[in-house]
């Protein structure tokens, strides 16, 4: 049975501890970049029994799904299946397994993105290296405002640093329930946007991607914030209405911004438009790429395709389906 991974970009998958049982009951075939076209994408997965996916890297469309009549299963690393065509994929009796969070390491890439922008710190590093000596003044964070976006299970761990860094925290109380999680961490709920987006000097996005949510961070809620302000988003580019974090960003307020996601990844040319901005420090969405997560993703996305192996597929997204064929040959 072969089993084809695709977007390791650090080829990294062999080295994990979960690997040699995939590699023992599989024959796997791993790819180390994405390819956006169908045609290249129904080349790269013919020969599939199974697909193990990386996050959401490579959406699984029901156009693709028709050319790929050996397809049987489909892991997925982490409970995010938006771009997986779950409905194409239960016509087609295949079922999906996906399973798996992680809160830790996206809230600490959140806190770095956040001490670096705010004392300059990838800006006075770059001058080093350039042989120039200090040439800016950071801001601390004791005493100042956070804004959290989004209060779950992320945003409240980001929270807790800023209350650590002696900060005041402050949650948009967008919902009942983000404002009662809130309340109950001892954390202040804003209802009123104009008075949230202002009187914050961070403010970090932990929104899942919903329809609800989707183009939620308007143009005028950015407009709103500090001239001195940085925003961070580190959960999904949709989740700001489009265009609108760049036109805020000329228009000077905020000030700052500390990106690690975008609407079309990845980005293999320095020409998204947020890349020209010398105010914006952006990373290639790193925020769940480190050694623990991935254990942690992939140790499940193997166990699902050892289960579906057994035939006794686990965390299905459509458990409805009934193979039409045995899961192993």
């Amino acid at each position: 049975m072969k089993v084809v991974i695709s977007d390791d970009y650090q080829d990294c998958i062999r080295t994990l501890d979960c690997y040699p049982a995939l590699a023992k009951h599989f024959d796997v075939e791993i790819h180390h970049d994405t390819v956006t076209t169908l045609d290249a994408q129904a080349a790269r997965f013919a020969d599939a029994d199974a697909l193990l996916l990386v996050r959401e890297r490579t959406p699984i469309t029901a156009e693709l799904l028709a050319r790929l009549p050996k397809l049987k299963f489909i892991s997925q690393t982490g409970r995010a299946a938006n771009h997986v065509d779950l409905a194409a994929c239960t016509a087609r009796g295949i079922p999906v397994s996906a399973e798996g969070s992680a809160t830790t390491a996206a809230a600490e890439l959140t806190w770095a993105l956040v001490m670096t922008a705010m004392r300059k710190v990838h800006l006075e590093a770059a001058r080093l290296k350039a042989g120039l000596w200090q040439g800016h003044l950071g801001v601390g964070l004791k005493g100042r405002t956070l804004g959290i976006v989004g209060y779950g299970k992320i945003g409240s761990v980001v929270a807790g640093y800023g209350r650590a860094f002696g900060m005041r925290v402050v949650a948009l109380g967008d919902h009942e329930s983000s404002v009662a999680a809130a309340k109950a961490d001892g954390v202040e709920a804003q209802t009123d946007r104009q008075t949230f987006f202002g009187e914050a000097d961070v403010i970090c996005c932990h929104l899942r991607l919903l329809p609800a949510t989707r183009g939620m961070i308007t143009l005028k809620d950015l407009t709103a914030m500090k001239p001195t302000a940085l925003f961070v988003n580190t959960s999904r580019s949709e989740v700001v209405a489009d265009g609108a974090l760049e036109a805020a960003l000329r228009a000077g307020r905020p000030g700052f911004a500390a990106v690690d996601v975008y609407e079309r990844e990845p980005i293999y040319h320095a020409d998204h438009p947020l890349l020209a901005f010398d105010n914006v420090l952006a990373t290639p969405h790193i925020g769940y790429v480190e050694k623990d997560t991935y254990e942690h993703y992939f140790g499940i996305a193997v166990e699902q395709l050892l289960a579906w192996q057994a035939g006794h597929p686990v965390n299905l997204l459509n458990p409805q389906v009934v193979a039409s064929r045995p899961a192993a040959g």
